[in-house]
């Protein structure tokens, strides 16, 4: 098979979908799937770092900042164009929500071969970020016919599917297959080393983009009144100053860090390093959270917000391997932050729960056999 990935960013750039996407695209390269990936070269990034591991082909297509969250790259049909040309591939497999996606519907040349939506989270009516309730209604009109023409359209979680207006017409040609990880990316160390801390305190560590539903300010203000705990947020993103702010007013400076971005090997040491990983989003915008399988690699137990409708509580229970708590409040936070800060079995057992469940469940190799089935399903 020869299959084209049309994607937002990619490694060395981060987020969950990101290196969702590389680990899929190297399990299908080892499987003998050939694998393009079309993405747009994230001109804010400071990163200098080549794309690690062997990639197939990886098509980075220049962009000139964003608006609203969605990358300007006006080169991106021609880029997409030129390697349908040059790749004949035989499915595209796109990856939304990404505005650029649809300059498909206009190329006759995507139009002519069978595509895979991989729908890895709605574009939701924001209760915090109010423009976006605007943006979706010049967005729905071309996302749904992008869903009209996908030959299967794939969902990381039943409670997703079942949650998401936008795919209320079309769950008959939906199929749930969850996020993946290859646990062997997080293990830049040997799992038996031990990290020793530098400080005697509980860490707690989040990682993400800073962003308006991440919710990392609920997390400072749970952490606020705690002794003996550390907090290290780690990512890059727009409300850095507002959590900066946040820091100085509840006086938190010497317990809570903001370390922006960090290389993939020193975020690794961080997070084998760490007492707990904590998820506090807010909204359903955060469908699914990779960030969760990468705890289960690392051994880290999670507390994690059930966010109605995401698939993110279906994950931490499934796994067994954390807490959930509501969203938005930071004293049911505080508690749980508390409870795992208090029992060193529940953690243990918690991180045991999720290396068992990344194994047999959430293994990159897995996810890959099924999307397999899915394109071997289409061109059938």
């Amino acid at each position: 098979m020869n299959i084209v990935h049309i994607g937002k960013y990619f490694p060395p750039t981060s987020g969950g979908i990101e290196h969702f996407t590389f680990d899929l695209i190297q399990a299908l390269e080892q499987k003998g799937v050939n694998s393009t990936a079309v993405v747009h070269d994230d001109t804010q990034s400071s990163i200098e770092q080549a794309t690690p591991g062997n990639m197939g082909k990886v098509v980075r297509v220049r962009s000139y900042g964003r608006l609203l969250y969605a990358p300007l790259s006006p080169g991106f049909p021609l880029a997409l164009k030129k390697v349908i040309a040059e790749e004949k591939p035989d499915i595209l497999h796109f990856h939304m929500p990404n505005t650029s996606v649809f300059w498909a519907l206009f190329l006759s040349s995507a139009k002519k071969i069978p595509w895979v939506i991989h729908w890895h989270a709605d574009v939701v009516a924001s209760s915090i970020d109010s423009r976006l309730s605007f943006a979706y209604k010049l967005y729905r009109p071309f996302e749904q016919k992008m869903l009209a023409n996908a030959n299967r359209i794939i969902c990381t979680s039943k409670r997703y599917l079942e949650s998401s207006q936008p795919l209320a017409n079309w769950r008959g040609k939906s199929q749930v297959i969850p996020l993946g990880l290859n646990p062997d990316r997080i293990a830049a160390y040997p799992q038996t080393v031990n990290f020793p801390k530098d400080h005697p305190d509980f860490l707690v560590v989040a990682i993400g983009r800073l962003t308006y539903y991440k919710g990392f300010d609920v997390l400072i203000e749970a952490v606020a009144p705690m002794k003996k705990i550390r907090v290290v947020i780690v990512g890059t993103g727009e409300q850095r100053t507002f959590l900066e702010s946040k820091i100085r007013d509840l006086g938190v400076a010497h317990k809570v860090s903001l370390c922006g971005y960090l290389p993939e090997a020193e975020l690794n040491k961080l997070l084998y390093s760490a007492d707990c990983l904590c998820l506090p989003s807010l909204e359903r915008t955060e469908a699914f959270g990779l960030v969760l399988l990468e705890a289960m690699a690392a051994g880290v137990p999670v507390i994690a917000s059930d966010v109605q409708g995401s698939g993110i509580g279906w994950v931490v229970s499934t796994a067994e391997n954390g807490l959930l708590v509501p969203p938005g409040n930071s004293q049911k936070l505080a508690q749980a932050i508390t409870c795992l800060k208090e029992n060193k079995t529940q953690r243990e057992s918690m991180a045991q729960s999720g290396k068992k469940a990344l194994s047999e469940q959430f293994h990159i190799s897995k996810i890959a056999d099924q999307i397999i089935q899915v394109y071997s399903h289409i061109l059938s």
